[in-house]
């Protein structure tokens, strides 16, 4: 009876290992070349500036410092 419990346990916890792992499998199967688009709010919220005006549209400093401001 002991052997079943721990047996089921182990199981168990093997299964939630696996969706886990399945998870994180999926998110890091996202394009690497994507490129990554901020509004000029999200920019600001982040502790930056969106440099509009400037060649490029890029967020300076913050979370999303270097990404393109849309």
């Amino acid at each position: 009876m002991r052997i079943r419990r721990i047996l089921a346990a182990v199981v168990a916890t093997a299964a939630l290992a696996g969706l886990g792992l399945t998870g994180a499998a999926a998110a890091s199967a996202a394009p690497q070349g994507a490129r990554s688009y901020v509004t000029p709010s999200q920019c600001k919220q982040g502790g930056g500036t969106p440099a509009i005006n400037e060649a490029g549209n890029y967020c300076k400093g913050g979370t999303h410092d270097g990404e393109q401001v849309d």
